[in-house]
């Protein structure tokens, strides 16, 4: 994103809106956002806090002064909700028996969460490493890529996340991340990533995966030497959805070159989509998979790369080598998630409430103008708000209005791309929270 309109993207802007709300807040709010600022640097997304939370259950909030707020942000990592019970009793059943594994030694907690991942792939045919934190991951899988392809250059996406690290950066496409940060990896090349609603890449679904994936075959003929081509299968920030043929065609792309196809769903695999993984929509398979976020179950920091088994060849470099690499309660928080969602049907749940959110989206499209576009995958949901619906032409100032009233209804979300409002609501979620959510929006999009 260029620098200009860093005031407007994330946390850090000091728009009207923002001030106004943070002037309203209670006294016990402010006193610990004043605390925040005397202890955190600063950052670009992360400050200044919206508020003070003390509490937190299911899919809401609970504020320092009392308020009640639905969660539809999370940061991704709520998939089974806040304080789920079930996560929480098996962390502290691991606590109490081993909480640490040393990394020279198997621990079966960490044997069962590794198992259950790959058990929920479609052929099982991955072996797993775990890392701290999603930017390790994503580090770690384009280390494997080198290794077992040797060849160093890497194919990603402008407009893309794939961590804050010095490497994540390097193959990440937005440019709060990166600039001033001078020299990133070499052999780091972008590509136009899919988006059929604007951008040179627009005109319908079918054309804007013929044009995105055009422009990788020519980039990967004319520079050659790749090794990985690393991207979002949905992006997570404003929920592009490519068709089935998109995947199709790169996979055959991939193979035609001998490269590795390696997807981050960090922040929307375990069920966001509909699926399991969200590849498992499209019918293909990466070669290298990278989760994170919901993994720990909203309790413990938790990421880990699933490789092709025929990709187990770096026995004699160190990919990660992580003190934790081997988790113990993270390992326990896994394992609970994923009996928690087989148990409670959180992926037919979603479809269903995926459903509703679509209806009730078709019903905002009929009433306001300013909706230029819905994208809906699972319980992944964008709404791109626009001045004109003829020339699509973007709606900032109106988003960052928008926020800020849902907030004050008692509805969060995430902005994205200045015009964006996305919803990342917990697989838990019910019919009536959404309805509430619909209802908040309807009403601050009626303000104007």
């Amino acid at each position: 994103m260029p620098p200009e309109q860093l005031d407007r993207e994330g946390d850090l802007n000091t728009s009207p809106s923002r001030r106004a709300w943070l002037e309203r807040l209670p006294a016990d709010s402010r006193a610990m956002l004043d605390a925040a600022a005397q202890v955190f640097l600063r950052q670009s997304m992360s400050t200044p806090c919206l508020d003070a939370v003390v509490a937190a259950e299911g899919c809401w909030l609970v504020t320092a002064g009392g308020r009640r707020i639905l969660d539809f942000h999370g940061n991704s990592a709520h998939q089974v909700g806040h304080r789920n019970p079930a996560v929480l009793a098996a962390v502290a059943a691991q606590l109490e028996r081993l909480p640490f594994i040393p990394r020279r030694y198997a621990g079966e907690v960490a044997v069962q969460a590794a198992r259950a991942l790959i058990d929920k792939t479609t052929s099982r045919d991955f072996k797993v490493l775990f890392t701290p934190s999603g930017s390790a991951a994503v580090g770690l899988a384009l280390k494997l890529a080198r290794k077992a392809t040797g060849r160093h250059k890497v194919v990603s996406m402008w407009e893309s996340f794939h961590g804050a690290g010095l490497d994540a950066i390097s193959v990440g496409g937005e440019h709060v991340f990166s600039r001033d940060m001078g020299p990133l990896l070499p052999g780091c090349f972008k590509t136009v990533p899919y988006n059929a609603y604007r951008g040179p890449a627009a005109g319908g679904e079918q054309a804007a995966a013929t044009f995105c994936l055009d422009q990788m075959d020519y980039l990967i003929e004319r520079e050659g030497e790749i090794g990985a081509v690393l991207l979002e299968p949905i992006r997570a920030t404003d929920t592009h959805v490519p068709p089935r043929e998109y995947f199709q065609r790169l996979r055959g792309i991939c193979d035609r070159y001998g490269i590795l196809l390696v997807m981050d769903e960090i922040p929307t695999a375990l069920g966001r989509s509909g699926a399991f993984y969200v590849h498992q929509n499209f019918g293909v398979e990466p070669d290298i998979l990278v989760l994170g976020k919901g993994l720990g179950g909203g309790v413990i920091p938790q990421a880990a790369v699933l490789a092709r088994s025929r990709l187990d060849c770096a026995a004699d470099v160190s990919l990660g080598h992580y003190t934790h690499e081997k988790p113990a309660a993270g390992g326990a928080a896994i394992c609970a998630v994923i009996r928690y969602m087989d148990d409670h049907r959180l992926l037919e749940n979603a479809r269903l409430q995926s459903g509703f959110a679509r209806a009730c989206a078709g019903d905002l499209l009929q009433r306001h103008a300013c909706l230029g576009d819905v994208r809906i995958a699972g319980l992944l949901l964008t709404f791109e708000l626009v001045q004109d619906r003829r020339t699509r032409s973007r709606a900032d100032a109106l988003a960052e209005r928008v926020l800020y009233r849902c907030l004050e209804r008692g509805l969060s979300f995430k902005t994205a791309g200045g015009n964006c409002l996305t919803w990342h609501p917990p697989l838990i979620v019910t019919r009536e929270e959404l309805a509430f959510a619909f209802q908040v929006l309807d009403e601050a999009l009626g303000e104007g």
